[in-house]
């Protein structure tokens, strides 16, 4: 504390650094150099058919406005500005945030809040943000299962959408050569998962790093192209139907099959489109909180350590005597059965279901949720799943450049926030008195 107060003095009595316009200037040439390469084949270059149409105009806005930037950004560097602001967001070396013994979450507070707001969403919103709100909510469920494997027991998984495939054509395959429903192929689907995220753990328990993500990534690629390729069975690219969910037989369409009654005519109320992405919303927010209490109790029980010493350190994992083969299994299973309950979801609320929708992209998706949201963090993979949904949404009106405004973000996410959006945060214990003999 002393030098610290050393330093900070000995820093106070130095004088103001000078400015060096010239290198700013230096700086801001090199960026626009290094902006007109890179913007220049994507927004200077509009195909036309077979031809192309060149854009000089939007390239140059965007360099100058790089230009401009960079030598803001460096004037500001050199008057010590920005150094306060890289101190309180510069990385931290801990992975792992320790409160004080007895400290109580801030967040606790924000809770019921935000579940009010929850409940009284759908009859408040119309059917755009509710749908909306739903894939966030499904993509909350896909980055709390990818968080087991990859944040808590570090292992790397790009075939991660492979569980989530076997859950949504689950669904669909169970509805049409079993007349299985939504409710009961939602269990189904989770023990399903969990048996394929087992046996895929089995010829991988002696692999890590880049072996493991190869492997993996080839078994995500395995489950579409059987997808895409048996056509007698899941359709192949064409896809299959899937029924909408009922409520105790009630039926949600305008006009129920024969023999049935739609459930506006049982309640004696209008027909509204919206009843259906209720019911969804509904029973994906309650399947939410379920995952979130049992992630919680998980990660404190004796398993949840197991996976984070698995992570750490697996030589000194097995040393302590933990069996890492049960360890690796349980993640990949428990891991694999919250996919397989979002893909049953995803299937219902899209009506109907292709290997389209479960390429390398969405694995890359979900990684980014887990990693952009903080390695193990619960709080911060529902938060960076619900932005890397919504955002696409808000950025619609820039469809030319959201991708690349995506792309912007993630970088500055990297570059401010390296352990992701929020640390995993442990509440500290108090040593016990003991007693001298």
């Amino acid at each position: 504390m002393k030098t610290l107060i050393l330093n900070d003095l000995a820093v106070k009595g130095q004088p103001r650094p000078k400015l060096q316009p010239a290198r700013a200037l230096l700086d801001a040439i090199v960026a626009g150099l290094l902006a007109l390469v890179v913007f220049g084949p994507i927004v200077g270059v509009v195909l036309d058919g077979y031809s192309f149409n060149l854009e000089p105009g939007r390239v140059a806005i965007l360099t100058i406005i790089v230009m401009l930037g960079r030598l803001t950004f460096s004037l500001l560097d050199q008057a010590g500005v920005l150094q306060p602001l890289a101190a309180r967001f510069g990385s931290n070396n801990q992975a792992v945030q320790v409160a004080a013994p007895g400290a109580k979450s801030s967040v606790r507070w924000l809770l019921p809040m935000v579940l009010m707001c929850a409940l009284a969403l759908p009859f408040v919103a119309d059917k755009y943000v509710l749908t909306v709100v739903i894939l966030g909510l499904i993509y909350v469920l896909l980055g709390l299962g990818l968080n087991i494997v990859v944040g808590l027991a570090g292992l790397l998984d790009l075939g991660y959408v492979g569980f989530y495939a076997i859950g949504a054509y689950g669904l669909a395959l169970g509805y049409q050569y079993l007349g299985l429903g939504f409710w009961s192929v939602l269990p189904l689907s989770a023990i399903l998962a969990a048996a394929a995220g087992a046996v895929l753990g089995f010829p991988v328990l002696r692999m890590h790093g880049d072996y493991l993500a190869i492997v993996t990534l080839g078994f995500g690629e395995i489950i579409r192209l059987i997808l895409n390729n048996w056509l007698p069975v899941t359709g192949g690219p064409n896809g299959m139907p899937v029924p909408a969910p009922t409520v105790f037989g009630y039926e949600f369409g305008r006009i129920a099959k024969e023999g049935g009654t739609p459930i506006h005519e049982a309640l004696g109320i209008a027909y509204s489109p919206n009843l259906k992405f209720i019911v969804i919303y509904g029973a994906l927010l309650l399947t939410v909180l379920l995952v979130l209490h049992l992630k919680h109790r998980l990660t404190r029980m004796p398993i949840g350590r197991a996976w984070e010493a698995l992570r750490e350190d697996e030589i000194a994992c097995r040393a302590m005597g933990l069996n890492h083969v049960l360890v690796k299994l349980s993640a990949f299973a428990i891991g694999a059965s919250t996919a397989g309950i979002a893909g049953v979801f995803f299937a219902t609320y899209q009506g109907f279901v292709n290997p389209a929708s479960f390429t390398f992209f969405e694995s890359a998706l979900i990684l980014a949720i887990v990693v952009l949201g903080g390695m193990g963090s619960t709080l911060g993979v529902v938060i960076a799943a619900f932005v890397l949904t919504v955002a696409p949404e808000l950025l619609r009106s820039f469809a030319e450049y959201r991708v690349l405004l995506f792309g912007v973000l993630m970088v500055l996410m990297m570059i401010w926030r390296p352990r992701g959006l929020v640390r995993i945060s442990r509440i500290g214990y108090q040593a016990r008195k003991g007693k001298v003999a």
